[in-house]
């Protein structure tokens, strides 16, 4: 077994791990938030806690996985999360909200230290072939997030068990799952680094990663350029969106009067959708271009919303609609995510990709935590039909920010406009991608 390949299986049981922690709790944050207080109104601002911590902890990550490695990177971030899981239970145990939202926020930092170990895949792999790698690791959070939601129900019979909050046992799940990640991760070797430049470099690209774009420099870098900046847009859209109907679907069951196990069904189902299909959507994006995954997942989230609404307006829920829609929203959710991760990738230059890497995934968290705090004051408002219009006008603005991007990528059959320009010194690029000097925009 090469080196590589060792490296690249310690991710996936890291991701595989810490998706099953994020997963067991996931189901039950809301309905614990709505139990303390007793309004429906502070079930989002659970879920907002938890996407809160990873967008805040998210950009201090990348600045440390570019000083000192990813592994201490992903070791800090899983350990903090698991931290987070203990400051729940005791939370919950004195039912005191504000230590209740503290340790969700930590829990937060296991979600931003999964998204960065995609990162660290690419960091490992032949760049022909970094969908497919960055991809691999998304997948492999497909078994422990299936499974770690099935866990809800005994879970709870453990917390009962063991005299706690019965809706608080999942967190002992995930205290468990976060630590084993913690372990998992330690284990990395210490060469592997943020932003190194995979396959032969030259001196200059060496320098280029030791000295990478401060965190205002790099922001105006992509500003300035339509690629990179539709391709930040991509990955923080899918995020608000997923996270806007994903984060209240379990209280809308609830009032709707189903069953813990059939909330925890309809997360499974939609987890799943989140990443299983992911090995896919990488092979895609190597194939023919981030443009058609993007697009793809485009259409996938219009078809969620539209079913979504059909459930919001219909007498009563449907189980089946509503689990295809969930299962359809994870879809759209990875293909945004797989497909904006490998453009902005391709589209900007190993020193702006630390900064870049990490205020995307930091802004994408900022937005679910922004989406998840308005989710449930709409839902009391204008109930699930307004959930889903709101995902509708995240859609629409990033439609809008495609416009500018889309002449500059390459399609299948067709080349890029920017390439009609004379740059001897461009790099080749994969079809929807474009070389970093060709984004658009001037260095």
């Amino acid at each position: 077994m090469t080196s590589h390949i060792r490296e690249q299986a310690k991710l996936i049981t890291a991701q595989l791990l810490s998706g099953a922690g994020i997963a067991s709790g996931y189901a039950v944050g809301g309905l614990l938030a709505e139990e303390i207080t007793g309004q429906t109104s502070m079930a989002g601002f659970a879920q907002m806690s938890v996407i809160l911590g990873a967008g805040l902890i998210a950009y201090p990550l990348a600045v440390l996985a570019g000083r000192s490695g990813r592994r201490t990177a992903l070791t800090l971030g899983f350990g903090v999360g698991t931290l987070g899981a203990v400051v729940v239970l005791i939370g919950v145990g004195l039912q005191f909200l504000p230590l209740f939202m503290l340790g969700m926020m930590m829990c937060g930092s296991s979600t931003a230290s999964g998204l960065q170990a995609r990162y660290a895949a690419v960091d490992l792999a032949d760049p022909a072939a970094a969908g497919r790698a960055m991809s691999l690791v998304v997948w492999a959070t497909t078994v422990g997030s299936v499974l770690g939601p099935s866990f809800t129900a005994p879970g709870a019979h453990l917390g009962q068990t063991l005299g706690m909050n019965g809706l608080a046992g999942p967190y002992l799940i995930s205290m468990v799952a976060f630590a084993l990640a913690t372990l998992a991760a330690s284990t990395l070797t210490k060469t592997v680094t943020s932003g190194a430049p995979t396959g032969t470099s030259t001196d200059t690209e060496a320098a280029a990663v030791r000295q990478p774009m401060k965190l205002g420099e790099a922001l105006r870098f992509a500003l300035a350029r339509p690629v990179p900046l539709f391709a930040m847009v991509t990955i923080i859209a899918g995020q608000m969106m997923m996270t806007n109907v994903m984060v209240m679907t379990p209280v809308h069951m609830d009032h709707q009067e189903f069953s813990l196990g059939a909330i925890g069904i309809v997360v499974s189902i939609h987890i799943a959708g989140m990443y299983a299909l992911s090995p896919v959507f990488g092979w895609m994006a190597d194939r023919w271009g981030s443009g058609i995954v993007i697009a793809g997942g485009a259409g996938i989230f219009t078809l969620t919303i539209v079913l979504g609404v059909i459930d919001a307006i219909a007498p009563e829920s449907s189980m089946v609609l509503l689990s295809t829609a969930l299962s359809l929203l994870g879809i759209g959710w990875s293909m945004f995510l797989i497909g904006g991760s490998s453009l902005l990738t391709a589209s900007v230059p190993a020193h702006a990709k630390v900064p870049l890497q990490g205020a995307s995934d930091s802004a994408m968290n900022l937005g679910g935590a922004l989406m998840a705090a308005l989710a449930g004051s709409v839902l009391g408002a204008g109930g699930f039909l307004w959930i889903n219009l709101m995902a509708t006008f995240v859609l629409l603005i990033a439609v809008g920010f495609s416009i500018r991007a889309i002449p500059l990528m390459s399609w299948p059959g067709r080349r890029p406009l920017a390439e009609a320009a004379d740059r001897s010194s461009a790099a080749p690029t994969q079809p929807g991608q474009v070389a970093p000097d060709q984004a658009g925009g001037e260095e």
